[in-house]
């Protein structure tokens, strides 16, 4: 159990009030909403994870919500963030989830931390809080909060979620517990991990799992129920199942005792020069090509053809990146350069950049259109939606 002292902790009438239904459930009563509201709960991320996080632990009544992040509200937030809301676009988020959180609950304190968190500022930020949510959505922050909560002795409730399946767990209950470490002792290759915007994700998962770290967080401030320190839960929502995974502390895992550069240790490094070597061009450049005369150019898209339902480049050729990796579709694109020059986009410029390097161990040269089509739509052809 949490050390709270809940001694000078008193609830005000509209508290008894909003509160209630609590108060009456013997496993809750009087102390554990005191508890509630002595707690103290560290929110890194306000994507989709920490939107129902941090709803619920303000409508729970917890006392005090730190928020880390440093975005801006935007249109494809809203599908699946839904502490924001459309009045909020373009505003920092931690400004609309410290709005949202005193309409559901005035009482709540809520700190905001409009920076990134780094190897620099993590152990000072983390430190005042009893407990830390990860709402993440990349492994070297991942890492990093992991590291710092195993350092500073504190509770690091997880989720992830891709496409239609989440999971979940609860790291560093106790110095004995399982941490994020025990699950990925190594960060898998930074170039075998699609981000959410590239795979996407159905919006009413993070939802779920989001709801999950929110309860698991409760369990563990009121001292209540069996919380899934030593257990992956594991959510597929196509087949509605969840199944579980034990997760066991190691002693062969190094000692983490320092934070380290999480981008390097999760192997960004390693992808940047690869990438860097593709030659590239900005979509206002390759705007200016094409305008001088595309009779010899030939722009492909490696996007996936649903993606490309959304929004084309006019005169773009679809072959999917799977189809080049997998070379089936190398002499196809062979056929179709035949001398022309060969430009690729995807919707940001990584899967375009990843192409263009398959490509040349087939001898195929080409040159990147960098932020892809989204760039496109923002720069040159407002006419397209963005997504």
């Amino acid at each position: 159990m949490l050390p709270l002292d809940i001694s000078g902790v008193e609830l005000l009438p509209d508290e008894i009030a909003r509160f209630s239904r609590h108060l009456t459930l013997p496993e809750v009563g009087l102390a554990g909403q005191q508890r509630l509201k002595a707690a103290s709960v560290l929110c890194v991320g306000i994507g989709g994870l920490g939107s129902p996080i941090l709803i619920y632990l303000a409508a729970a009544g917890v006392g005090r919500l730190g928020i880390v992040d440093f975005d801006l509200v935007d249109h494809s937030n809203l599908q699946r963030q839904v502490i924001h809301g459309t009045s909020w676009l373009g505003k920092p988020k931690i400004e609309s989830a410290k709005a949202r959180i005193h309409e559901i609950n005035p009482h709540c304190q809520v700190d905001l931390y409009e920076i990134a968190l780094t190897s620099e500022n993590a152990l000072d930020i983390i430190r005042p809080y009893d407990m830390v949510c990860d709402g993440t959505d990349n492994f070297p922050t991942r890492y990093l909060v992991n590291d710092a909560c195993v350092m500073l002795g504190k509770p690091n409730i997880y989720g992830a979620v891709f496409r239609f399946e989440g999971q979940a767990s609860v790291f560093n209950l106790t110095t004995d517990s399982p941490n994020y470490r025990d699950l990925f002792p190594e960060p898998p290759p930074a170039d075998m991990v699609p981000s959410c915007a590239e795979g996407g994700v159905v919006g009413v998962l993070p939802g779920i799992i989001g709801l999950i770290q929110a309860i698991e967080t409760v369990k563990i401030i009121i001292g209540i129920g069996t919380s899934l320190s030593g257990r992956l839960l594991l959510f597929d929502a196509l087949k509605m199942s969840f199944r579980e995974l034990k997760l066991c502390h190691s002693s062969e895992n190094s000692v983490i005792d320092k934070l380290i550069d999480y981008q390097d240790f999760c192997g960004m490094g390693d992808i940047a020069p690869e990438v860097g070597a593709v030659e590239s061009i900005s979509v206002s450049e390759f705007k200016a090509v094409l305008d001088n005369g595309a009779d010899d150019i030939l722009l492909v898209d490696v996007r996936t053809p649903k993606e490309a339902e959304i929004a084309t480049i006019v005169g773009s050729v679809l072959i999917p990146l799977d189809q080049i990796e997998s070379g089936s579709a190398i002499e196809q694109l062979r056929s179709l350069v035949n001398g022309k020059r060969l430009y690729v986009h995807c919707k940001l410029g990584g899967r375009s950049a990843k192409a263009l390097i398959a490509l040349k161990r087939h001898g195929i040269e080409g040159i990147n259109v960098t932020g892809g089509i989204d760039a496109w739509a923002k720069e040159v052809d407002n006419s397209l939606p963005r997504y």
